[in-house]
C-alpha cells in the first residue's frame, strides 16, 4: 500500500491523517521513504532537508494514534477485568505494557511482550508494533556509499531496532 507522507497533526485528523492511519493498520510492515538528497526542484513541506526529523514526525503521529486508541482500550479492559473476565485480564497485561512504552514516546514494538502474549499483541493492530525499514532516497552520486543524511538515518534506525537501505529512485 502506498500511503502519502503524513503531516504534523495527522493523529488529530490534519490533512488526510485518519484515512491514512486506518490503511497503515492493515499492513504487515512499514517502509519509510526518506528524502536524503539536497537540491533538486522538489520542495520540502518543512522547508529544509532533514530525513531524521521527517521520520520522527511520522513516527510521532503514528505513536500518538496508537496511544489514543490503546488508552481507550485500556479503560474498557480494566472494567471487564474487574468484572472477572479472564480474557480481559490477559489482554490488560499486554495493554499496560504497550501503553507504558507509548507514554514514554517509544514505539509499541519496544514493549516487553512474552511469547505467550504475542497473539494478544498482534490482535491490537498497533501501527508502531510493526517492523520498520527506512529507505534513504539519494541522488545518483550517493547511491554507492550514501551521504551524511543516510548515515544519520542509519544511526537512528539502529537505535530504534529498525533497518535502513540506500536507493536512488532517480536511477531506478
Amino acid at each position: 500500500v502506498d500511503i502519502a507522507g503524513l503531516v504534523r497533526g495527522a493523529s488529530k485528523g490534519e490533512g488526510l491523517g485518519n484515512k491514512f492511519l486506518s490503511h497503515i493498520r492493515e499492513v504487515d510492515a512499514i517502509c519509510h521513504v526518506l528524502r536524503c538528497f539536497d537540491g533538486g526542484e522538489v520542495t520540502h513541506v518543512e522547508g529544509s532537508i532533514d530525513p531524521v526529523r521527517d521520520a520522527e514526525i511520522v513516527e510521532t503521529e503514528l505513536l500518538l494514534a496508537d496511544l489514543e486508541s490503546m488508552e481507550r482500550r485500556l479503560d474498557t479492559a480494566e472494567k471487564r477485568a474487574k468484572g472477572g473476565d479472564k480474557e480481559a485480564r490477559a489482554q490488560l497485561e499486554v495493554l499496560e505494557a504497550v501503553v507504558a512504552v507509548l507514554r514514554e514516546g517509544q514505539p509499541a514494538r519496544t514493549a516487553e511482550i512474552t511469547d505467550d502474549q504475542q497473539a494478544d499483541f498482534r490482535l491490537l493492530q498497533l501501527i508502531t508494533g510493526k517492523p520498520v525499514l527506512y529507505i534513504c532516497n539519494v541522488d545518483e552520486d550517493s547511491a554507492a556509499n550514501g551521504n551524511d543524511h543516510t548515515r544519520a538515518v542509519e544511526k537512528m534506525a539502529t537505535e530504534c531496532g529498525a533497518a535502513a537501505v540506500v536507493v536512488s529512485a532517480e536511477i531506478e
